[in-house]
């Protein structure tokens, strides 16, 4: 029997093995500690100081990774052998160039980045490519043309910049008379102003999923195999995740629809790590809906829930080490918001929060707190996802943000 060996370095010397994270948020955070518990060197790269992920790398830098002379100066200075990007406000085409070249590998591709950070890539190869079940859709990029995609789809609509992420920009537009200010929120609320939107029809769901699905390497053949996450349930609010839980009850046909789904999508963008599958789900009937390249929010019940969390699965795909996505308990997350617009935040009730021994809590670090940003979140383990929910939410609950 023939093993594939995996080497890796030791960090701050000549021999380490290099990661270059771009975008240094809670998740991010989590992928950093994953990494570092087997020895890589992190470099943590945000638009502002002081990002989670800054605070446990070994390396932090802030600057424009839109602006793509900035960006290659940073990957020319670095060195990394890997480079994950955690954010869509990126100059892919800087990462497609740099894998051309073969100078560092992007994870787990520069095609998978260059779709994925943006809407209209990867609906239409889901759609019009893969021919995945999707809600109906148009993409429009000026007001008349967005206001004729409405009166197309019908009423009510959800409408999303192409590029943006937790929310920002999006609405559910009821009826003609709400267009023109949903126009506006999604000028405002993309990562990127690109005067582009998807408008998509309402499907009659019974509840969406996160298919956690995980490419990585088979340890004796070198192969890239996929692995599923038992199916993650979330409640959103404006497109936003407020609580996740995971098992998700489904029927066994569409579980196996959903592997399809995710299966021919993560395929189709390749590379290794962890994906984040977006499904709606209506009986045995299931529908794409969206997929990030990397850990994802929903994902965060994962470190209450499997032996492995979602970050430390990505950390060992991308490195090239087996993988076990088995779960060990039923649990559910919760998001502590920071309720106020302000700095220097201090968080109290801790010890009320974890006074029951299967809840834990993540407060992330970020050094300024809006109303609806997500400051940290609470996990809980129970014997039904109905009362693992009810307990992380009462944990959460227990959380004050307090302003200094």
């Amino acid at each position: 029997m023939i093993y594939m060996s995996v080497t890796i370095g030791t960090p701050l010397q000549a021999s380490a093995f290099k990661v270059l994270l771009l975008g240094s948020g809670e998740l991010g955070k989590e992928v950093v500690i994953s990494l570092q518990r087997l020895g890589v060197e992190v470099h943590a790269a945000d638009r502002y100081d002081h990002a989670p992920a800054m605070q446990v790398a070994h390396y932090s830098y802030t600057l424009n990774m839109a602006d793509a002379e900035e960006l290659k100066q940073l990957i020319e200075q670095v060195k990394p052998n890997l480079i994950i990007p955690e954010i869509e406000a990126i100059a892919t085409q800087v990462l497609v160039d740099i894998e051309e070249q073969n100078i560092a590998t992007v994870i787990p591709s520069a095609k998978a980045v260059n779709l994925t950070m943006n809407r209209e890539g990867i609906r239409r190869l889901a759609a019009e490519e893969l021919g995945l079940p999707t809600s109906a859709y148009r993409f429009a990029d000026s007001i008349e043309s967005f206001r004729a995609a409405c009166d197309d789809i019908g009423y009510p609509n959800f409408v999303k910049p192409v590029m943006s992420s937790s929310g920002k920009g999006q609405s559910r537009v009821k009826s003609f008379d709400e267009v023109d200010a949903a126009w506006e929120y999604a000028q405002t609320g993309g990562r990127v102003n690109q005067g582009k939107v998807i408008v998509e029809s309402q499907i009659d769901f019974d509840f969406e999923i996160t298919l956690l699905t995980v490419r990585a390497k088979n340890a004796e053949t070198g192969e890239i195999e996929t692995q599923y996450c038992d199916p993650i349930g979330h409640r959103q609010d404006a497109g936003d995740y407020v609580e996740s839980w995971q098992p998700q009850a489904m029927t066994a046909a569409a579980l196996e629809e959903s592997k399809r789904i995710a299966h021919k999508v993560t395929a189709a963008l390749g590379g290794c790590g962890i994906f984040g599958v977006e499904l709606f789900v209506k009986g045995d009937k299931v529908w794409f809906s969206e997929v990030s390249p990397r850990p994802h929010d929903t994902g965060l019940v994962t470190l209450a829930s499997q032996f492995q969390s979602e970050f430390e699965l990505h950390a060992r795909a991308i490195l090239g080490l087996p993988v076990n996505t088995t779960r060990h308990s039923v649990a559910a997350s919760a998001v502590i918001y920071a309720g106020v617009d302000d700095r220097n935040l201090s968080f109290s009730g801790l010890n009320l929060a974890l006074s029951h021994p299967d809840t834990d809590l993540r407060l992330f670090g970020k050094p300024e707190g809006f109303k609806r940003r997500r400051m940290g979140v609470a996990t809980a383990r129970a014997e039904t996802t109905d009362q693992a929910r009810e307990l992380a939410l009462h944990t959460a609950t227990q959380v004050s943000v307090q302003q200094n």
